[in-house]
């Protein structure tokens, strides 16, 4: 769709949301980020898949890629209050292959530190990771923490202070813990975190969409309007 086209559908759609929620999109997306992202992998327990979208909701990071190897990633719908909604999701669950290596490279690729979130390695504590540089942080199973395939793809181990005699925060907690520092100090820093026009043209439209869903046509009469 040219960005012409693009514009003249979110202004149609727009008339059939409240000012109040299209100003609500306005204000999130003036948060969101792709700088930091995360990747789960092979996270099985819906609550705690549930609380890691709801958490990267609330802290404004748009996208979450999902490694499903051995387990399926579900959510309760209770916990994430229809957060996920408003994230993209992007799922490696190709069943011939190791799911890992194809989501971690290509993040590397667009630029991200890989970064493994682990108790096991004292590469860097939470609060002194480097942040010059797009951050993917990757978390593991709430069992067997991450595959040998992401410790070794990995750029820098990261572990969160603690001081108790518990091995490990839960993964949702982890997830929190994380994000609450990173993004703050990715906000506060002069690398350019904040979403392009375009990428927010986007997700306005697609969000918009995910509001009207129940008025399947609208999209329809919109383009059959175009053509007469």
């Amino acid at each position: 769709m040219d960005p012409k086209t693009r514009q003249e559908l979110i202004d149609f759609l727009s008339g059939f949301v409240t000012d109040n929620k299209l100003a609500k999109f306005d204000e999130v997306l003036a948060y969101r980020t792709r700088y930091v992202t995360v990747a789960l992998e092979n996270i099985y327990q819906p609550h705690n898949a549930s609380a890691v979208m709801r958490s990267c909701d609330l802290f404004g990071v748009q996208d979450v890629h999902i490694i499903e190897n051995t387990n399926r990633f579900t959510v309760n719908p209770g916990v994430t209050v229809g957060s996920s909604k408003w994230l993209n999701l992007h799922r490696y669950n190709t069943r011939e292959r190791d799911n890992t290596a194809p989501c971690l490279v290509g993040l590397k690729q667009q630029g991200y530190t890989i970064v493994a979130t682990t108790p096991h390695q004292d590469d860097v504590l939470l609060p002194d990771l480097p942040i010059v540089k797009p951050i993917a942080l990757v978390y593991g199973t709430e069992d067997t923490g991450l595959s040998d395939t992401a410790l070794e793809l990995a750029d820098v181990y990261m572990k969160i202070p603690q001081v108790g005699f518990t091995e490990s925060f839960n993964i949702s907690v982890s997830v929190a813990l994380s994000l609450y520092d990173i993004v703050q100090r990715v906000r506060d820093s002069d690398v350019e975190w904040q979403l392009s026009e375009e990428e927010k043209t986007e997700l306005r439209l697609a969000w918009l969409k995910k509001v009207l869903k129940r008025f399947q046509n609208l999209e329809g009469q919109f383009f059959a309007a175009r053509e007469k």
